[in-house]
């Protein structure tokens, strides 16, 4: 009975002891397998280049239109009969010319009677001083036909005024257009006679968003274009709205460009080309680098063979590059594709563009 139970013990710690020596030879295989897969894990291949300053120049692309420079519809002041009219419809006119002529007869009637009454009037005030330095009229009686005398010559002035109302100068030199009226018209002061318009030089406007209100000087120059002509155009900002606009937030601005060549027509749209500001050395990666995230961007940059994490600012953009402001420095490696499975410390085998 005692060599039974002591066989059957024996073979109870032999079972035992093949148990756990097979345990501890399988945790041994299972670390040996990860740490030989964690050794031999094979590196990333992921493209990349060597960030290096170059110059750029930051803009913002806008709409404008192109206006006049001066702009008037030509009105007369007094109503009548247009008695000539002295220009051609489209044609060149100076400042001060004389453009339309209303009749003028019953004023000039008037003005006739005017000036035979301050004749009298005039030569009754020279019998009354007479009179009042020999004490023949008492002092109201002189100041009464001084007074008529100032009266007559004030009517005389006041209908020479009317008589040059009969005249619409042009008020300068420009492009005068189509005609609404013709001779003979009776028109009045509502009446439109026709457009005058300097198109010597032109103003061109366009808004800014807010966020770059700032860059907005005085005398900066702007390149546009218009689409149904070639060429680059230029014009000198002389004008800036003092607040912005709440509805739109943005800040109105008006430059001034020469057309000496009469090319531009106003009225029509241009695309403005504003610039923000030039970088000597401004560091560009590809945009496919950037990964967004939760605060920012970021993207990776190459380390002794690992992927580096860096979290980035950015400032301008081309179609295929974005300027980064912080984040990165000349001579880095940024890698530019595969970026979206990489992690922080990932070894990565890098292929220069």
């Amino acid at each position: 009975m005692n060599k039974k139970s002591g066989f059957f013990f024996g073979l109870l710690i032999l079972v035992v002891a093949i148990l756990v020596g097979y345990r501890l030879y399988q945790n041994s295989e299972i670390k040996a397998a990860e740490k030989s897969v964690s050794g031999g894990r094979k590196a990333a291949g992921v493209y990349g280049i060597v960030v290096k300053g170059a110059p750029f120049s930051d803009f913002l692309s806008l709409t404008g239109s192109i206006e006049p420079n001066e702009v008037v519809v030509l009105r007369s002041e007094i109503p009548g009969i247009v008695e000539n009219l002295n220009f051609a419809e489209g044609g060149a006119v100076t400042a001060g010319q004389v453009l339309v002529q209303i009749n003028d007869a019953d004023l000039k009637a008037q003005l006739l009677q005017a000036q035979t009454r301050s004749t009298l009037a005039k030569e009754n005030e020279r019998r009354a001083k007479l009179l009042l330095e020999k004490e023949a009229i008492s002092q109201e009686e002189y100041d009464i036909a001084s007074a008529d005398f100032r009266t007559a010559d004030a009517q005389i002035q006041l209908i020479q005024a009317q008589l040059n109302k009969t005249r619409v100068r042009a008020p300068f030199s420009g492009t005068i257009g189509l005609r609404a009226i013709s001779k003979g018209s009776y028109i009045t002061p509502t009446t439109d006679i026709a457009q005058l318009v300097n198109l010597k030089q032109l103003k061109l406007q366009f808004s800014i968003p807010e966020k770059y209100a700032g860059k907005v000087k005085i005398n900066n120059k702007v390149l546009f274009t218009v689409q149904e002509l070639q060429g680059d155009f230029f014009a000198t900002i002389y004008a800036i709205e003092p607040i912005v606009e709440a509805s739109t937030r943005t800040l109105r601005v008006r430059a001034i460009a020469d057309n000496g060549n009469s090319r531009l027509i106003p009225g029509t749209f241009a695309n403005v080309i504003f610039p923000l500001e030039t970088i000597n050395d401004g560091l560009m990666v590809p945009t496919e680098a950037l990964i967004p995230i939760q605060n920012g961007k970021k993207l990776f940059v190459q380390k002794n063979g690992k992927a580096v994490e860096r979290i980035v600012e950015t400032g301008g953009r081309t179609d295929s590059a974005i300027l980064i402001t912080k984040g990165i420095t000349a001579g880095d490696t940024v890698l530019t594709s595969g970026v979206m499975s990489l992690r922080d410390g990932s070894s990565v085998q890098v292929t220069l563009k």
